[in-house]
């Protein structure tokens, strides 16, 4: 018993050391309770200000417990004598985070709440988030407008204890506090105001997520970047950045089966990225009649230019999808697909690049040198010239949903989703609680995708299925005389139904071939009981899964039959229904 006290003491020390001996982004690793309000003022810290002389408060100051001072302005008139706080449909919260004596300058916090159609709920809400005066880069504030589309009062969050903007925290694996589920809007960018030409415009302009059923969940999300260049104004030497006014990337996700839940927030299956010079978007105007504040109020603001604001510019979800296809010039189209069904994070399935199949590691020159890629268990291709316009396909190469005009692609294999792909993917010590002992595999299978013939069509796999980094298995279509063409999805017109409906087609053709699978497998005499875990499905995605890797374990049977009876014409047999997905035709 002793010892066990001892052993776990031990145990405990390490891992606080270890914790100690590391920095972590998140400060939910450190707190009892999330809060989600505003601390309520000291006693007797209030002071009303009356600017407007018409005998009722218009600004309302006060100290919170830990001495910062946080002034609110009643931009639709209603405060009261009496009021400890502002309200949240129509006021604006500025927090003087650097005790400096005013509230709208560098590195303090405003979050301003807008009533659009006077029922009585904010509409939009604004986050400005001020960085350093003498720092004009990016990265360190945050210029932030986010619209509750759905109505269900969620906008996004603050850490009302550190008094920071973290849109990153939740509960669970994926319900976060910020109204990432359902339908909503956001526009973000990295740049303190004062250091941008014109408001209107933004970084990510927009995010949008989308709730084609709703059900209150996200089952499609586009965001749209406007990136953002250096200029010099020596009229205004503190404005170094504006926007172009074109989207020059457009990354799209699709929740392909619908299983997101409750506890099962967002479950994205596929990413499309189009890369290029894009399309001009300054004629998507948005005018608002609420988004100026209460004028006299503007004295107190740095940078009041968002608070004179009447219009936002970006597309929106009645436009962005079909202004990416109609008037987007690009020059790339990437593809992934979360073979492993373990992506919850918010904003998409993360891109695998295109580099070397066998590195592993953020920033190592591998597929996933992007820190918020699944390190292993996601598929990706990339169409390098755009000559397949976005398009997809199920291949009979396996069955499989693939982006038409890839030259190449590659599979790194997860099989068990043993390595989780957090909702975050920062690599490193921006971990989660989930991920709080981030792993990477050693060891990983690799299939590799091409396009030999250039008409659009993979007609070529690769394997490396004992991680040994090297191909030991090359089959090609050509060479096995089949048909590498198959019907041809044009996203362009697809809604997301459509996306619905083309993985049901392809789950429905991996599970009837798996089932032909297991009728040839025993007219050999071969006992597929051994693969009872996969014989049956619970769902749609189980019906993809289970009738892939079912079909790949016969097919090795098969093979292995056919070698130990010495029939080389059986084995093409086998390999030719194989890689077209035809097991019938051994029946």
């Amino acid at each position: 018993m002793i010892k066990y006290i001892v052993l776990i003491f031990l145990l405990s020390s390490f891992i606080g050391h270890a914790q100690d001996e590391k920095e972590y982004r998140n400060g939910q690793l450190d707190k009892v309770l999330t809060p989600f309000r505003l601390p309520m003022p000291k006693e007797n810290s209030i002071k009303y200000l009356d600017l407007d002389k018409d005998g009722d408060p218009d600004i309302l100051q006060s100290t919170l417990p830990n001495g910062i001072k946080v002034q609110w302005i009643d931009d639709d008139d209603d405060m009261k004598n009496g009021d400890i706080e502002g309200d949240l449909d129509n006021d604006c919260v500025m927090i003087d985070l650097n005790n400096d004596g005013k509230y709208g300058s560098e590195l303090d916090l405003i979050i301003d709440w807008v009533d659009e159609d006077g029922d009585g709920k904010a509409d939009l809400q604004a986050i400005v988030d001020n960085g350093a005066m003498d720092f004009t880069g990016k990265w360190e504030s945050h210029y932030i407008w986010f619209l509750d589309n759905d109505g269900d009062g969620v906008f996004s969050y603050i850490d009302w204890d550190e008094l920071s903007f973290e849109g990153w925290d939740h509960s669970g694996r994926a319900n976060f506090f910020a109204d990432y589920n359902g339908k909503s809007t956001m526009l973000k960018v990295h740049i303190t105001t004062w250091n941008l030409r014109d408001l209107t415009y933004n970084w990510e302009n927009p995010f949008l997520w989308f709730d084609p059923d709703q059900d209150g969940l996200t089952e499609m999300a586009i965001r749209l970047v406007d990136e953002p260049y250096e200029i010099a104004d020596r009229r205004n030497p503190k404005q170094k950045w504006d926007f172009s006014h074109k989207i020059s990337m457009v990354q799209m996700t699709f929740d392909m089966d619908n299983d997101t839940r409750p506890e099962n927030e967002l479950d994205y299956d596929m990413s499309l990225k189009f890369k290029g010079k894009g399309f001009d978007y300054s004629n998507q105007v948005h005018k608002y009649n609420n988004l100026k504040g209460l004028p006299a109020a503007n004295k107190f603001f740095e940078d009041d230019r968002w608070r004179r604001l009447n219009q936002l510019i970006y597309p929106d979800h009645k436009t962005a999808y079909d202004l990416t296809f109609e008037k987007g010039e690009w020059q790339e189209c990437w593809l992934v697909f979360d073979e492993d069904d373990d992506c919850q994070r918010w904003e998409r399935v993360e891109f695998y690049d295109n580099k070397d199949p066998f590195k592993i590691g953020t920033k190592n020159g591998g597929l996933d040198h992007n820190p918020q890629a699944d390190p292993a268990g996601d598929r990706g291709e990339w169409d390098t010239d755009f000559s397949g316009k976005g398009q997809l396909y199920i291949s009979p190469l396996d069955c499989k949903i693939h982006l038409y005009g890839a030259e190449l692609g590659y599979w790194r294999i997860d099989q068990n989703a043993t390595y989780f792909q957090g909702w975050q993917g920062w690599r490193g010590p921006n971990l989660q609680p989930e991920d709080f002992d981030k792993a990477e595999p050693n060891l990983f299978g690799t299939m590799k995708y091409e396009d030999t013939d250039g008409n659009g069509f993979m007609d070529k796999i690769s394997m490396d299925l004992d991680g040994d980094h090297v191909f030991e298995t090359v089959k090609s279509l050509i060479s096995l005389g089949i048909d590498d063409k198959a019907d041809i999805y044009n996203t362009a017109k697809m809604s997301y139904e459509d996306y619905q409906d083309l993985y049901e087609k392809m789950a429905d053709g991996m599970w009837g071939n798996a089932m032909n699978g297991v009728k040839a497998a025993e007219k050999y005499g071969l006992n597929t009981e051994w693969y009872a875990v996969y014989k049956s499905n619970k769902s749609l995605r189980e019906k993809y899964n289970n009738g892939f890797w079912l079909s790949f374990y016969l097919y090795g049977d098969l093979i292995n039959y056919a070698k130990a009876k010495g029939n080389t014409e059986l084995e093409k047999q086998i390999d030719k229904a194989y890689f077209s997905t035809a097991f019938e035709t051994l029946l």
